[in-house]
């Protein structure tokens, strides 16, 4: 596969660089040419050159050029990238899609060629240095095609988003921008919210600040710029979403106002039922596993030995947190496990000297 991805920020490098691990030629380009060159240096593939030509010096095009650049950047890009025939079919990463789509028909662009997709994937921090050849394994990648679409340029794509581990999901543009809202955009905005109320908080108030703090403000450290343009390409459903939690939020208030703090509990069972919703490891249905601690020391190596400990116990771990202890050397490793592992695993650990909570 030959692939051009034209944008090397966060996602358009973590795909180069999924791609490079699986033998595609990528070529690289991004209106930074620093970015670009970065990227290169991280093993992303090659800068784009003015003209592809063959070994032997003949014309060449990729299979797949690859946008990934702001919503509101997609429809120029993918105009000019046709205009030089870069490839045979198009895809973009943006997180809306009725914006890009609507622009692009606006432009006259082939829209046979173009498939407007959406990798379920991200992290808070942003650039090629920030890029993993693995941000995709097992995340939903919607792809949008629009009724000019052709299977050709599906097919092409699909093969695209499989080969980077991610798992293509068809979907309408509108209902992606629907569905997103729900549970990417408006999330962001709450974290926002919550995060804002840091800013001004006194030291002694963020002394307190424990795992549930970070986990929920996390996503607040986005690129502010980018998350902007999101937002604003998808404001109807986010208003739709932010409104219906703003009222759940102002009820709760009313409700501890008037001292009664235990019809939250109602809100909080809701939320508990919502939570449970949530897809489980790699999108199956959610699972109950069971934590073990471990009290781990923090420094090198510490990790791998306990990993290691559990591998011989042959104990899969599904996932892992880290609660560290304010001024002591030490954190509490969570290891998520399924229930009928964790005795095992406990019995394994204490008898290797590893300090467990039982």
């Amino acid at each position: 596969m030959r692939v051009a991805v034209l944008g090397t920020g966060l996602i358009g490098t973590s795909v180069a660089l999924a791609l490079r691990e699986r033998g595609a030629s990528v070529w690289l380009a991004d209106a930074d040419p620093e970015s670009a060159r970065l990227a290169a240096h991280l093993g992303a593939g090659e800068l784009l050159p003015d003209t592809l030509l063959s070994d032997d010096g003949a014309p060449l095009r990729a299979d797949v050029a690859v946008i990934a650049v702001p919503p509101a950047a997609v429809a120029d890009t993918l105009a000019a990238a046709q205009d030089r025939a870069l490839a045979a079919c198009y895809t973009d990463v943006a997180s809306v899609k009725q914006l890009p789509v609507e622009q692009a028909r606006a432009r006259g662009a082939d829209l046979a060629s173009y498939v407007p997709g959406h990798p379920l994937a991200g992290r808070e921090k942003h650039g090629p240095a920030a890029a993993r050849a693995d941000l995709f394994l097992g995340r939903t990648w919607a792809l949008c095609p629009e009724p000019e679409t052709s299977e050709e340029a599906v097919a092409a794509v699909t093969a695209l988003v499989t080969a980077c581990g991610a798992v293509p999901m068809r979907i309408a543009a509108v209902a992606h921008d629907r569905w997103v809202a729900l549970v990417s955009h408006a999330p962001h905005l709450v974290a926002a919210a919550m995060a804002a109320r840091l800013e001004s908080a006194p030291p002694q108030a963020l002394d307190l600040a424990g795992q549930g703090l970070r986990d929920v403000t996390r996503i607040a450290a986005g690129d502010t710029g980018l998350w902007t343009q999101i937002l604003a390409a998808n404001a109807g459903p986010v208003a739709e979403v932010l409104a219906a939690v703003a009222a759940d939020l102002a009820e709760a208030a009313r409700m501890l106002t008037d001292g009664d703090p235990k019809s939250v509990a109602a809100l909080l069972e809701v939320g508990q039922a919502g939570a449970g919703k949530i897809p489980g490891k790699h999108g199956g249905e959610p699972r109950e596993f069971t934590v073990v601690q471990v009290v781990i020391p923090d420094q090198p190596g510490e990790l791998t030995r306990l990993f290691d400990a559990a591998g011989q116990a042959g104990v899969n771990i599904e996932d892992v947190r880290i609660e560290h202890s304010p001024g002591l050397p030490v954190g509490i490793a969570e290891l998520s496990v399924r229930p009928a592992e964790a005795g095992p695993l406990l019995d394994a650990l204490e008898a290797g000297g590893w300090p467990v909570r039982r």
